[in-house]
């Protein structure tokens, strides 16, 4: 199988990003640039590891989180990731990331994936970042202060715009029960991603239709990052999504762009 052809520009950071998150996304940003180059779509599926979340890692994701690593060590932060786990650097501050949202996207050249990460203090998520590696585009935002992009300001399902995840065994007349009062639907396959086009108003919501598929990097930049834009980020079942280094907890995380819609959302999904 061939090489993926094609750059992975820089990252487009505005000037107020947190210089940790910064290096960090830089970092992963050059390392998937050096898979693409130097590994066939095949090699870069390949699965070479089981990763602390339980999953499987594909080499991408090695590759990519290794160079995460190593800038979170020089910059002296924790960090906690879905391959490697919890890494202690002695440090109050800790960066939560998923290296490469939307794994199997990146490893086969579809250029829909991400990173996501925010930076958490003394358990408190303080600041997020989520860029998107095929254009570098970046979405950042600060707990507490609105951030320069908007939400739609939807608050209704009926003719909305809805990324949901493909249909799992389980969720499938859950998600017929969303496509049949939305508009339009969409299946990206990188749930990061997704919740930040929300938050932009590129589309309206965002939601796992029950799967309990999330876990804490998953949706911890979203958790910032949505507020800040005037959207909400809530979890099906009404569960908390708290920062801890058990990477055995799930969420069903639901993104939209106001909190009537998500709660319309939530219970359409739950019939």
């Amino acid at each position: 199988m061939t090489k993926n052809p094609w750059p992975v520009p820089a990252p487009q950071l505005p000037d107020s990003v947190h210089p940790v998150l910064a290096a960090t996304v830089r970092a992963a940003a050059d390392a998937y640039g050096r898979a693409r180059r130097d590994f066939t779509r095949a090699e870069l599926r390949e699965e070479v590891a089981d990763g602390a979340d339980g999953t499987p890692t594909m080499r991408v994701d090695a590759l990519v989180e290794g160079a995460i690593a190593e800038a979170a060590a020089a910059a002296g932060v924790n960090l906690l990731s879905e391959e490697a786990g919890f890494l202690d650097n002695g440090s109050a501050a800790t960066l939560v990331v998923d290296p490469v949202d939307g794994s199997a996207n990146a490893s086969l050249g579809v250029p829909l994936s991400c990173f996501a990460g925010a930076l958490v203090v003394d358990e408190e998520p303080v600041e997020a970042l989520t860029v998107w590696f095929d254009t570098g585009r970046a979405w950042s935002a600060k707990a507490g202060e609105p951030a320069a992009f908007r939400t739609t300001g939807r608050t209704a399902l009926k003719g909305a715009s809805v990324c949901l995840m493909r249909p799992k065994r389980g969720t499938e007349d859950a998600w017929m029960r969303v496509a049949n009062q939305a508009d339009r639907i969409r299946v990206l396959c990188t749930s990061c991603l997704e919740t930040m086009l929300v938050a932009e108003g590129s589309v309206d919501a965002f939601a796992d239709p029950g799967s309990d598929t999330h876990r804490l990097m998953d949706l911890i930049a979203a958790l910032v990052t949505l507020p800040a834009a005037g959207g909400v980020l809530l979890d099906l079942h009404g569960r908390p999504l708290t920062f801890g280094p058990d990477l055995s907890r799930r969420w069903s995380g639901i993104a939209a762009a106001t909190p009537a819609l998500a709660d319309e959302l939530i219970a359409t999904i739950l019939g």
